[in-house]
């Protein structure tokens, strides 16, 4: 069985005039499509998160020189502009929906921008796009006590499998933040496999549940996405986030001792 590292790609909108709040994770519609044939012209395969995390699991193997183009959110552009090219490709993608910014009967009037509807998300799954889990109204995760936890990953997964028919298998976790808690939170309530972020190419070792992704910003040239699929660099691309992902850890922590005394004098 082939454990080599694999790059999960990390995406949010897909468009060419984001507003402020997406603008900076988003990528315009031009540079998708380069970044697809880039794909193809290097012969990566992609492959979907649940594929992956069963190869992983199972022992079966992946094909040749796997690579994940995943989505997190749900925005409007997804469907729009990265559709058409994920098809003409023939790739397979995932989207992780945050059900509750979707738009329909469920939406929380979240969203960022312009976000799917699920009759878009129910074409998106028709053309081999796995339908993940994101969330209901995408808080970190890490910062709820229990029972909103297993809320928003239940009211998710519900949500999603009333909506397409089928029981979402995938989790990421909004803003990439997780912790053991949250982890076993994800499992227990039915996910076989959650990404988070991490900016690494992930690895059998980290497991089901804290695979690492890579993200690709308006800002990340074709030179760099190269260097990303083909997972050189990792560490010097993305040394100032994990700086900052430290440093937020922390903060975070310290947060939460101090909700859980507040709750303990109660």
């Amino acid at each position: 069985m082939s454990e080599a590292p694999v790059p999960v790609l990390m995406y949010h909108s897909v468009a060419a005039a984001p507003n402020d709040a997406t603008r900076a994770l988003s990528v315009a519609p031009e540079a998708f499509a380069e970044q697809m044939a880039m794909i193809g012209d290097l012969g990566l395969t992609p492959v979907n998160t649940a594929a992956l995390a069963a190869s992983w699991r199972s022992g079966r193997s992946l094909p040749p020189c796997p690579v994940l183009i995943t989505f997190d959110d749900g925005y409007e552009g997804v469907h729009r502009h990265a559709l058409p090219v994920l098809a003409k490709h023939g790739f397979a993608s995932t989207l992780f929906v945050s059900t509750g910014w979707i738009k329909g009967a469920h939406d929380t009037g979240g969203g960022l921008d312009t976000m799917l509807d699920w009759e878009q998300v129910r074409e998106l799954a028709a053309a081999d796009v796995e339908i993940g889990g994101h969330s209901h109204t995408h808080p970190q995760l890490d910062q709820l006590d229990d029972e909103s936890l297993r809320h928003e990953l239940i009211h998710c997964k519900e949500i999603v499998a009333d909506e397409l028919g089928t029981v979402p298998a995938s989790f990421a976790y909004p803003y990439g933040y997780s912790s053991r808690r949250v982890r076993e939170a994800v499992r227990e309530t039915g996910y076989t496999q959650a990404l988070a972020v991490g900016n690494g190419l992930a690895r059998r070792r980290q497991g089901p549940y804290a695979l690492q992704r890579v993200t690709v910003r308006r800002s990340t040239g074709i030179e760099e996405f190269e260097r990303l699929v083909e997972g050189r660099s990792i560490a010097r691309t993305f040394a100032g986030d994990r700086a900052l992902t430290k440093g937020y850890a922390l903060v975070r922590r310290a947060r939460q001792v101090r909700r859980k005394a507040i709750r303990s004098r109660v």
